[in-house]
């Protein structure tokens, strides 16, 4: 661990393997991507794990996977499983990124912009 926050040190990958009690995925099937916006539902427990613990303080507001994974300055692996684990206890809640804005029709723009010209 180096001297800012969490960070894990590429040195100590045991650390790591801790962290996710020797587990590389998600035991059941649960999509999270990078851009997965992630909410907490609940407050920190003292019994948590710290990591555990930091992403609920983190996700009071809803943040990107790719976030919480740069806060906490730990692998995406690592953190997709520490989520799998949250999101099975009900403790965040996973959503999708909202999406773009569809753009309506260019036929249908110029329409409505003929009709106004025409008032």
């Amino acid at each position: 661990m180096t001297g800012r926050g969490m960070e894990w040190d590429e040195g100590h990958p045991e650390r790591l393997y801790v962290i996710t009690r020797g587990r590389s995925g998600a035991t059941e099937r649960i999509s999270l991507d990078l851009v997965t916006l992630i909410v907490a539902r609940s407050r920190p427990q003292p019994a948590m794990q710290p990591e555990q613990a930091a992403i609920l303080r983190l996700c009071q507001s809803p943040l990107a996977v790719a976030e919480v994974s740069a806060h906490l300055g730990l692998p995406m692996s690592v953190v997709t499983v520490l989520l799998a684990d949250l999101l099975a206890e009900g403790r965040v809640e996973a959503r999708a990124p909202v999406p773009k804005a569809e753009l309506p029709d260019r036929a249908l723009i110029e329409a409505v912009m003929n009709g106004l010209q025409r008032l």
